[in-house]
């Protein structure tokens, strides 16, 4: 599960072919939110011929400049010029989008797609974007968004700047001949139910900004194993009784030891909230709102920091059980168990044993999700400005001052700039903020020590549109397929599988299935780098390495390919290309044995940074904890308090 829990650190600064556009043709900015092992991508949303009031996120044009363009599978139009986020006006009353159905109808018959991402980028916006403010957010993944729409809510003047078609980051949902796909992240917890009821710091955010998100929830998701197939259930019994069926009686008992020594390490998680973390000295009062708790989260701090294997190490020799606990480490940091921090893990511990744990499908995909930030950043008056790619953070007077755009469309011909009085946020990976700063204008120190941030693998994905047609009713929606029951962070290994239509048929056209595999942060990089997009060894080699996913998906559905109409490929360097993900990674790879994520603050006043390239790390509810910590760190300590009363925490 991609549920992550925070620990009260202040940290040093230092510490096939489709003409028109599928997920991966966007020129999408460096905003990556995180997830479990899916990347969350974001791209443009086709717009079939048929009438629709406007695009599923809302985002309208600034200017009448248009493109149009062939898929060669059915017209579509794509909204082009200065665009600024809006609220989608085209809503059911309930707060879903309207409009999906007449886009799946005019679809449906299509044939199928050649399994080749687009190459054609998005058209060039237009008007002067020049504006002074007080926060500048580069990029518009789930932690910017989050910081924004807090930095909103505490009253400055905000703007996130996004090269892409639509706000999202990596949480972004596209759609191609009425299927609406999730480009990344479908795994979520903790989204449903009242203001205040989940610990998870993107309900959290939502919950300040008076937002909220459609859910179904569910319990169980299905594992593929050497040794045979079982149902992971989010209960703590039924997990135990999977775990003696599956490992044996003393996999159990080693399990039930495992749980004690973890009993104390969730309470000491669970007692201190995200949204109370600051990255300056004003934590120490905040943390104060806590007492007892905080003592005794203190008092488990250290294991807590530590890498989740010392406490297995402690317990359990029973090599099923030690798999099985690297599975959901990997899962859930794209590490092991010796690289993953304890945390995550104890508020994992937390949630399965809560008695209430369920797993949250918000209806509508990821996008919902994003649009739910959107709209709480502009009713406090923030702004998302898309088609927006920022060229270069200005540092003045030794300090980030607001950024310089692509293109020269300010009057005279100069170059488009927006500053910011208080701060610039890069929720830009580690690498690629150090790509945008100026060469000098930060200490050598903190390049060479954030070049040189390990970093995970990246991925291949296979998105399909299937005939759903005599699949049998109990079709499981979350399935993970591991060849072998070891060494999970080796290529093609393990393989994450969603059917989000079993839940949400609305997201693709009648009678079918929309089906999104995806290697888990495990494709290398260095298969890819050098090879021409579009090339025939291009071609063949995202043949070749699309195999194992199909082959994943047959567990599933046997005849599978039979009945795909659409299939489209994303490899390491459409992430690379798209995203603006450094050699496409899923993010960093810190071990909790050597280090840790670095806090919100950097060597060059004025910039900071959010998302999971710092505190707390990797995961959707870890990239929105980072944004709440950067918006606290730049407010008032009074509006931080007033907004933790507001929350009841």
């Amino acid at each position: 599960m991609n549920c992550t829990p925070i620990v009260p650190i202040v940290a040093s600064p230092l510490e096939s072919r489709q003409k028109g556009r599928n997920m991966w043709a966007a020129g999408s900015h460096v905003s990556a939110a995180c997830a479990a092992p899916g990347l969350n991508l974001q791209r443009s949303r086709l717009v079939a011929t048929v009438a629709r009031p406007s695009s599923r996120l809302g985002v309208q044009s600034g200017s009448s400049e248009g493109q149009s363009c062939r898929t060669g599978l059915a017209a579509v139009q794509q909204n082009c010029g200065v665009a600024q986020c809006r609220t989608s006006s085209s809503r059911s009353a309930s707060g879903r989008p309207a409009g999906r159905r007449q886009v799946a109808a005019a679809a449906a018959a299509a044939p199928p797609a050649s399994t080749e991402d687009p190459e054609l980028p998005p058209a060039s916006s237009s008007g002067d974007r020049c504006h002074d403010t007080d926060v500048v957010i580069v990029g518009s993944g789930v932690g910017g968004l989050c910081c924004a729409a807090l930095l909103a809510r505490y009253g400055y003047r905000v703007t996130v700047v996004e090269s892409h078609y639509h706000a999202g980051g990596a949480a972004h949902s596209f759609e191609v001949q009425g299927f609406h796909f999730d480009a990344g992240p479908s795994f979520f917890a903790g989204l449903s139910g009242p203001p205040g009821s989940s610990t998870n710091p993107l309900k959290q955010v939502l919950d300040a900004v008076g937002e909220s998100v459609e859910c179904v929830q569910y319990k169980k998701w299905v594992v593929y194993s050497p040794s045979g197939t079982f149902e992971c259930v989010c209960d703590a019994e039924s997990y135990a009784a999977n775990i003696r069926r599956m490992g044996g009686e003393e996999a159990l008992r080693q399990w039930r030891a495992l749980e004690q020594r973890m009993a104390p390490l969730q309470a000491g998680a669970a007692l201190f909230p995200a949204a109370a973390i600051r990255g300056d000295p004003g934590i120490l009062l905040t943390a104060g709102r806590y007492g007892p708790g905080l003592l005794q989260a203190g008092l488990v701090a250290n294991k807590l920091t530590g890498p989740f294997s010392a406490v297995v190490d402690e317990v359990v020799t029973n090599p099923w059980l030690r798999g099985f606990l690297d599975l959901e480490c990997f899962i859930l940091s794209g590490m092991t168990a010796k690289d993953t921090i304890c945390a995550e893990m104890a508020y994992m511990f937390l949630e399965r044993n809560s008695g209430h744990s369920t797993i949250d499908f918000p209806l509508g995909g990821s996008s919902a999700i994003v649009d739910a930030l959107v709209r709480g950043i502009q009713k406090n008056g923030g702004r998302v400005l898309l088609r927006s790619h920022v060229e270069e953070i200005l540092v003045e007077g030794g300090r980030a001052a607001g950024v310089r755009l692509r293109g020269n469309r300010a009057p005279g011909g100069r170059p488009e700039v927006i500053r910011a009085k208080k701060a610039v946020v890069s929720n830009a990976s580690v690498w690629d903020t150090q790509r945008l700063l100026p060469e000098g204008a930060a200490p050598a120190s903190f390049r060479q020590e954030s070049m040189g941030t390990p970093r995970t693998g990246s991925f291949v994905h296979l998105h399909l549109g299937i005939d759903a047609a005599g699949l049998p009713d109990g079709l499981e929606m979350h399935h993970l397929v591991a060849n072998q029951w070891s060494d999970f962070e080796a290529p093609q290994n393990v393989i994450n599988v969603c059917i989000p239509t079993v839940y949400d048929p609305s997201l693709a056209p009648p009678g079918k299935h929309l089906v999104h595999a995806y290697t888990a942060g495990n494709e290398p990089y260095e298969l890819w780098e050098g090879v021409q997009r579009g090339s025939k060894e291009y071609k063949a080699l995202k043949e070749e390495r699309s195999q194992p996913l199909w082959a994943a998906l047959e567990r599933i559905i046997p005849d599978i390919r039979d009945r795909a109409s659409l299939a489209l490929v994303g490899t390491p360097l459409t992430h690379e290309r798209f995203l603006r993900r450094y050699k496409g990674t899923y993010g960093p790879a810190i071990s909790a044995r050597t280090g840790s994520f670095p806090g919100p603050a950097t060597p060059l006043p004025g910039l900071y940074r959010c998302g999971d390239s710092c505190q707390p790390g990797i995961g959707v509810p870890a990239a929105a904890a980072s944004g709440m910590i950067a918006a606290n760190t730049l407010a008032p300590l009074w509006s931080h308090w007033q907004l933790l009363d507001a929350l009841g925490l």
